[in-house]
């Protein structure tokens, strides 16, 4: 398969030369664009829409269709690993995921089993190839992934926490076991990511959506350490080019440098760090992702034009930034609100790129 016509993502995320800054969104095939709607109400439930490799494709390429961006990101879930490690994933409605049999024993941890990206995962993978097929080069495609830490807290919680109760139990009182577990979200991780690359992903990111629940030690050891497994893990070429790799921590703007020594591309970076500051603690080591609030959306199109400009300023000139925004893109945000964001990153990013 040959290199997507747009390449732009891909250069930026190796800091390579763009003539403007890339960007797409996060959660940009999701519930604000009723087109998407449309398509859940025909799978019947989320992970019937996530399990059929042709609705998969077809909410993955909607917001292309909708707007200028320069990647799609394959529409999948973060807990596809858990479910396939037969833990009892349900979505219920209005709630988010529920886990009906929470890893939380030794014994808990020694029947799960090690998933099979082509088999218990295959519809995954099919989703992928069928996606790089319908996108015919466009542009380039996003695989991804739950960070270790971020999907053991819900296999351990039994589902989403603000206390965090059970795995900071675990933390603390049987560190042994949590990073035994730990370990076989790495190990399942790798293979995971490593078969989507091979079945056409172009860049991987991994979402480390509840690191920023840790304390900076806690973080280190039970959340870092195993993205490095990860980077490590990673084949990094395909295709005759690298397969960019990026690592985001939700909450983590204080541990950039530590998460940019992983030797990943790139670092996604929330709404609460600057992105002048996120760019001097990491130099030149990584490409740099964000990192407009997503809230910014709900201001009316002017005032969105002003909030793009001052996180294209944040950053300044130069390469290696993709533009996004700082978490995913929320439901209820008017679909021709992200069009003005969209516009914006295409009229104002030149200028920092020498256009």
């Amino acid at each position: 398969m040959s290199a997507p016509a747009n390449d732009l993502l891909l250069r930026a995320l190796l800091r390579e030369p763009t003539t403007r800054t890339p960007l797409w969104m996060m959660r940009q095939a999701g519930r604000y664009l009723p087109e998407y709607r449309a398509t859940r109400a025909k799978a019947g439930s989320f992970l019937a829409l996530c399990m059929n490799p042709e609705l998969a494709c077809e909410v993955t390429l909607q917001p292309l269709e909708r707007y200028r961006l320069d990647a799609a990101i394959l529409f999948s879930d973060i807990l596809t690993i858990p479910h396939a490690m037969n833990v009892g994933l349900e979505f219920e409605a209005g709630e988010g995921p529920k886990i009906a049999r929470p890893v939380r024993t030794a014994a808990d941890i020694d029947r799960l089993p090690m998933p099979d990206p082509e088999g218990e995962l295959r519809y995954v993978m099919d989703a992928v190839r069928l996606i790089r097929r319908e996108l015919a080069g466009r542009v380039p495609l996003i695989g991804f992934a739950g960070s270790p830490w971020t999907i053991a807290t819900y296999m351990v919680e039994g589902g989403g926490s603000k206390s965090f109760q059970h795995v900071k139990r675990m933390l603390y009182g049987s560190p042994r076991e949590l990073h035994r577990l730990l370990d076989v979200l790495a190990r399942a991780t790798i293979a995971y990511l490593n078969a989507q690359s091979a079945a056409g992903a172009q860049a991987l990111m991994v979402f480390d959506t509840w690191g920023g629940v840790l304390t900076p030690a806690g973080y280190r050891e039970f959340s870092l350490q195993y993205m490095q497994q990860i980077v490590d893990g990673l084949v990094r070429e395909r295709e005759g080019r690298r397969v960019p790799v990026i690592l985001f921590t939700k909450g983590g703007g204080a541990w950039l440098p530590d998460m940019a020594a992983t030797g990943c591309d790139a670092l996604g970076v929330d709404w609460t760090t600057d992105l002048a500051d996120a760019r001097r603690a990491v130099g030149d080591r990584v490409a740099l992702q964000g990192n407009l609030d997503p809230s910014v959306l709900y201001a009316p199109p002017a005032e969105i034009r002003v909030q793009v400009a001052r996180v294209l300023a944040s950053y300044g000139e130069g390469t290696g930034h993709v533009f996004n925004l700082g978490h995913g893109i929320h439901p209820d945000v008017p679909p021709e609100h992200a069009l003005a964001m969209v516009e914006a990153v295409h009229e104002l990013s030149p200028r920092y790129h020498g256009g």
